[in-house]
């Protein structure tokens, strides 16, 4: 088991699905220490932000609307993870997340090995989450070890989970994490996939060729509301094949809003994402419906 890099990450997402990431952190440890971090805004796919998330994170559609799409954000990060060891707090849900948004976006899976602080801490400090505390929250833990930090913000919390892992590893006399890892046998291997064709659809109909049926999302677009506010189009595979759908309020009710009309008349006026080239090939794509 060996790894050329560890890397601690944390999501949030702007709702309950996993594939709605609103946010990013990673923390990068080296020798034995946080040497760096990073943090990134997530324009989520769809602009539906659940109240409780919110009340989470604090984190608001309009704090989103200018921020890098998912692709966008994690570019410089994904080749990183690939072959790294990734810690997460509670990481099914990171994970999880990270699965989930490159599978809807057609993005190659990356191999790599996961460690959850969570069991780490429990393996470590049975029945101590924190002082006094009996629980392995994030907060407690970062509170037992000595870190200071601000719960629920991406960048802040992957720091916190690196600290977290440092601190087993040092009160266990582990050179380091990896080392770690192996004698604990808490360390889960991710298997990578291969792409899943983005903009598969829109390449096949510009060819003339039949997409495949029940394909994910391959293209979306985000445009300006009358009030300014940005909603999310995305071409979805339906029953009867592609179609757009819309993110606004009034789609629940009509399908066809006025801002999917637009962009099937291939209109972009009200376009706020940089991707006027795939309106032009809507067209195309919507008469193979």
């Amino acid at each position: 088991m060996t790894f050329p890099r560890t890397i601690a990450i944390d999501f949030e997402t702007a709702n309950e699905r996993r594939d709605s990431p609103c946010a990013v952190g990673l923390a990068w440890i080296e020798g034995g220490r946080v040497v760096r971090r990073e943090a990134r805004l997530i324009r989520p796919a769809e602009m539906r932000f659940s109240p409780g998330n919110i009340r989470v994170h604090g984190i608001r559609p309009r704090d989103v609307a200018d921020a890098p799409s998912f692709p966008e954000a994690m570019a410089p990060f994904l080749p990183e993870i690939a072959g790294s060891l990734v810690l997460a707090h509670n990481a099914s849900f990171d994970v999880g997340v990270l699965a989930a948004t490159l599978q809807a976006y057609g993005l190659a899976q990356p191999a790599y090995t996961s460690l959850c602080t969570v069991q780490l801490a429990r393996r470590h400090w049975p029945g101590e989450g924190g002082p006094g505390q009996g629980t392995y929250r994030l907060s407690a833990l970062a509170a037992r070890v000595g870190v200071t930090f601000r719960h629920h913000d991406a960048g802040e919390d992957a720091y916190a989970c690196a600290e977290i892992a440092l601190a087993v590893m040092r009160e266990s006399g582990a050179p380091d994490i990896v080392s770690l890892a192996r004698r604990l046998g808490l360390a889960r291997e991710r298997a990578g996939e291969g792409e899943r064709a983005p903009d598969g659809i829109a390449a096949r109909a510009l060819r003339g060729v039949a997409p495949r049926p029940a394909r994910a999302p391959v293209l979306h677009f985000v445009v300006r509301g009358s009030t300014g506010t940005p909603y999310d189009v995305r071409l979805i595979e339906g029953r009867d094949g592609p179609r757009l759908r819309c993110s606004c309020a009034g789609a629940r009710f009509r399908p066809d809003c006025r801002h999917v009309r637009a962009l099937a008349n291939g209109e972009v006026d009200a376009l706020l994402s940089d991707n006027p080239g795939d309106v032009a090939a809507l067209a195309g794509l919507l008469r193979l419906a």
